[in-house]
């Protein structure tokens, strides 16, 4: 069985590996049909991610069929069609205990900490499979980017008629944009790239959109008649930005950082943080009951996630194609590869 392996920083191969065992208590063994690359795939290329392990065969978003099952599953049964909730949780220590299975003091990410899905085969707890009776394999493999944006904004609970402005339209600042606009809070996003904010006007509706640079937080200003946001989301995993995204927050307002930083982050706490009693929340991956609820409103039609999908690759052709898609004229949006048939 072939794999592809990210062996070091800047080296993507195509290597042989052992089949998976028959799956044991509580796992099933599923077959890969489509995996999503995000935002962590290309850091763990450049080495900038820093959860990262090497060597890894990466790929955690993933649409999967069932194709075996340990005698103990009731919740899956061989050929159904699957988003992969990729955090494995221990389910013993205390965040488990107390429900905050995303922050398992033992996690595992599928593709980041073990092995992930950019192979035929594999076991899995079954426990991290969510059905759906309609969706495509690449509609499943954009479940898991969904569910960051929406932990990301449950974290911050926007009310109805709230100021929400997003930071960074990539996939993860996409995904926040369409559970702040399911919130019914009013979305501002800001972006370095007009092609991107193009994308967020045209493709998903949201007119008010802002390019970064020193005109960004008197737009912002005017655009709410200076109240600012009541909620920022920090989806670019730049620690300059995530510094000064403060500026941006109203009084009493919430920042959640959902991208990721090796950096350390400063601002002032006198006269922005404590003035304005700012409240400051990371994001960390997603909750199990985030993942059916993506694939109701999915199916459901309140999120089209057809404009997402914009390169695709067939799985013998990924090493060599991988690399293009980080040159940012490669207009990259999200990338799905295709798996070969087993």
């Amino acid at each position: 069985m072939q794999a592809v392996e990210l062996t070091e920083p800047g080296r993507l191969q195509i290597i042989d590996t052992a089949a998976p065992a028959p799956p044991g208590p509580g796992q099933a063994q599923v077959r890969v049909h489509a995996v999503g690359i995000c935002g962590t795939d290309y850091g763990g290329y450049l080495g900038k991610m820093a959860f990262f392990s090497y060597p890894r065969i990466p790929g955690h978003e993933l649409g999967v069929e069932v194709v075996a099952v340990g005698g103990d599953v009731t919740n899956v049964r061989p050929g159904d069609h699957c988003a992969v909730e990729p955090y494995i949780n221990c389910q013993q220590c205390y965040s488990c205990r107390r429900g905050h299975t995303n922050c398992c003091e033992n996690h595992q990410t599928l593709g980041v900490h073990c092995d992930g899905g950019l192979r035929p085969l594999f076991n899995l707890p079954a426990r991290k499979l969510h059905i759906s009776r309609s969706l495509a394999p690449e509609q499943l493999a954009l479940v898991e980017t969904l569910a960051i944006g929406c932990h990301a904004v449950n974290r911050a609970a926007p009310k109805p008629g709230e100021n929400v402005i997003v930071l960074g339209a990539g996939p993860i600042g996409l995904s926040v944009i369409e559970f702040a606009r399911v919130s019914g809070a009013r979305v501002f996003v800001l972006d370095l790239n007009e092609q991107r904010l193009g994308f967020v006007r045209e493709k998903m509706g949201v007119q008010d959109t802002i390019l970064a640079g020193p005109q960004a937080l008197p737009t912002l200003a005017r655009l709410t008649g200076n109240q600012l946001a009541d909620v920022v989301i920090d989806a670019t995993g730049h620690n300059e930005s995530m510094s000064r995204c403060l500026e941006f927050a109203a009084f009493a307002g919430r920042i959640v950082y959902v991208g990721i930083s090796s950096k350390d982050l400063c601002f002032p706490h006198a006269a922005l943080l404590h003035r304005r009693e700012l409240s400051i929340l990371a994001s960390r991956n997603a909750l199990s009951a985030d993942f059916p609820r993506i694939i109701g409103l999915i199916e459901s039609g309140r999120i089209d996630t057809r404009p997402w999908l914009t390169h695709r690759a067939e799985f013998a052709d990924l090493p060599g194609v991988f690399p293009t898609w980080l040159k940012p004229e490669a207009g990259v949006i999200k990338a799905v590869v295709r798996m070969p048939a087993v």
